[in-house]
């Protein structure tokens, strides 16, 4: 059904992969599109309780697609994108259902903020995570203002979005980045482990209070989005953003100016 994912069911959990393990899970146009879509799909769906979001392969997701944004035959609309990344923001966050996310490898950027858009987040010991958007000269989106800023509050976000700090799973525990951590290479056990102990759990109840907190800060989660759109195209034309993107594909230190 989709080029870039996989969503399964199977009786109250569903279970949506990312796969472009060549690419280690970075989103390129088509994988937000089916994101997007993918979600809408589960919001009008009440047999499914709890869903579990992971990578296939190495990572979880190294987040957006520096490629794509330096493919010049294809260029990338950045537009389009935030419609998508707007889209699958407000879904997950609104989802009739408990979301896991199961980490392993990198969650990082546009990755980190869709793990970080979950009720709960398992991650392997050794994990990478990270707000880095500041590398590429870009600011968090995907709704990565709000949901870092609802983990930690507002002065930690900033700390985090500004250093583009990586920690691991463990680490991330110790600062509230991360609910439960799991032994390197049993991750997605532990999440599937972790949905089955909910499904015994009264978890309607439970759904009907994330919809009871969710409901009003929604009006906030669409600020934020709508404000994350606007400053990322103005990003994208900088000069800090063309020469840190540049600077990763050649794998040396960005020479930033603030411009």
């Amino acid at each position: 059904m989709y080029n870039t994912l996989l969503l399964e069911k199977e009786g109250r959990i569903a279970t949506l992969t990312l796969n472009r393990p060549e690419a280690m899970n970075s989103m390129n146009g088509v994988m937000m599109r089916e994101l997007a879509e993918s979600l809408e799909s589960l919001q009008s769906d009440r047999s499914i309780q709890v869903l579990v979001i992971k990578g296939e392969g190495r990572a979880f997701s190294a987040g957006g697609d520096i490629k794509a944004m330096l493919d010049k035959e294809n260029p990338f609309d950045m537009e389009e994108a935030m419609t998508y990344l707007t889209r699958i923001a407000k879904t997950l966050y609104t989802l009739p259902q408990i979301t896991i996310a199961s980490v392993h490898g990198a969650a990082a950027g546009l990755g980190f903020s869709m793990v970080l858009g979950c009720d709960i987040i398992i991650a392997e010991e050794n994990s990478k995570l990270a707000m880095n958007f500041i590398g590429i000269g870009l600011v968090p989106d995907g709704g990565g203002h709000f949901f870092l800023k609802e983990r930690v509050g507002i002065p930690k976000a900033k700390q985090l979005m500004w250093s583009g700090q990586l920690f691991t799973g463990k680490e991330a525990q110790k600062i509230g980045l991360v609910d439960e951590v799991a032994s390197d290479g049993l991750g997605a056990a532990t999440a599937a482990s972790y949905a089955q102990k909910l499904l015994q759990s009264p978890v309607a109840a439970m759904i009907a209070s994330k919809e009871i907190l969710h409901a009003t800060k929604l009006n906030e989660l669409q600020s934020i989005l709508e404000r994350e759109a606007v400053t990322q195209s103005a990003m994208r034309k900088t000069d800090d953003h063309l020469e840190g993107i540049q600077a990763f594909v050649e794998k040396r230190k960005p020479q930033f100016k603030g411009n």
